[in-house]
């Protein structure tokens, strides 16, 4: 059994110095670090917030991810695949249920088509020239909605590699819109052709 909230607050905080500032983690003396050790502390670890406060989107009726369930590059009757924009990457896409729901509940026929349409996806990603890799990235804790992240690691960037790939993108100057939005239609005419649906919401 996990355990308890308080009981790994404890055994947590008991490696931690005076302020609760645990030492630093062994990823920020990786070479794919994109932060330099030296100066660079941890935050003090926070005590657990019980109960946690919702995500966004516990309420269907007050999620956005429902009522942009028409919005997007890529469409099926169940799901949709949309661009994020101002993103520091070559293309970051996100692959969105159409109705509301998440990843533990979801249906075995959806649940089996996420895998096949995630295969598909990051195929397609890269596949693109000059990406050398496609990143596929489920959270869950900001929005109850479920939303799977693709990203685009541009080809040669090593440093760019594994786990950091998000922090980087927020640290990258915003990759050119017109380029992305290109490559993001490429994936999607890619989608269509591999495993159907379409282009717009309708029909």
């Amino acid at each position: 059994m996990a355990l308890r909230p308080d009981e790994f607050y404890d055994h947590a905080v008991a490696a931690a110095d005076g302020e609760r500032r645990l030492p630093l983690a062994r990823m920020t003396g990786w070479d794919i670090s994109p932060f330099d050790p030296d100066g660079l502390r941890v935050a003090p670890l926070r005590p657990p917030v019980l109960p946690e406060p919702p995500r966004h989107g516990e309420d269907p009726s007050d999620c956005d991810a429902c009522r942009a369930r028409d919005d997007g590059i890529w469409f099926n009757d169940r799901w949709r695949l949309t661009r994020i924009t101002g993103m520091g990457v070559p293309l970051v896409l996100m692959l969105h249920p159409r109705e509301h729901y998440d990843l533990a509940d979801l249906p075995d026929e959806l649940a089996a088509e996420l895998g096949v349409l995630s295969t598909h996806i990051a195929r397609h990603v890269q596949g693109l020239p000059h990406i050398a890799r496609a990143h596929v990235y489920r959270v869950g804790d900001g929005a109850a909605h479920l939303h799977l992240w693709f990203f685009a690691r541009p080809e040669g960037q090593t440093q760019l590699r594994g786990t950091w790939m998000p922090v980087w993108d927020d640290l990258l100057p915003e990759y050119p819109a017109a380029v992305a939005e290109a490559d993001a239609a490429i994936v999607a005419d890619a989608l269509v052709a591999s495993v159907g649906g379409r282009r717009s919401a309708g029909g």
